[in-house]
């Protein structure tokens, strides 16, 4: 199987490892917001050209294995990625919000 991205004049296989800690390192992702992330993100995926091959979470932080085209680049993908998962989690579970300090993720 190929796992290439295939454009109409290029062929690419980007991937990309980004961690994103909670602030503070605080422990609020529990198996019920894991799923809502991986959710999330595969709402992501149909809106834009990222794919998530593999979404992790421990209770502090949230791994993700993107594979992405060559036009966007890799801090478009944090920021969108970013702000629309906290975005989304707030409204999911505002009870993550209430843990935080500041309710900043």
């Amino acid at each position: 199987m190929d796992d290439h991205i295939f454009k109409r004049h290029n062929k690419t296989l980007l991937l990309y490892h980004i961690v994103f800690p909670v602030k503070y390192r605080n422990s609020v992702i529990n198996e019920e917001v894991g799923a809502g992330f991986k959710e999330i993100c595969i709402e992501l995926s149909r809106r834009y050209e990222t794919h998530f091959l593999e979404i992790g979470y421990e209770d502090n932080h949230v791994h993700f294995l993107i594979q992405s085209v060559p036009n966007l680049s890799i801090s478009e993908i944090c920021m969108k990625v970013k702000s629309i998962t906290v975005k989304e989690i707030s409204k999911r579970f505002p009870e993550v919000k209430a843990k935080l300090w500041g309710g900043h993720f």
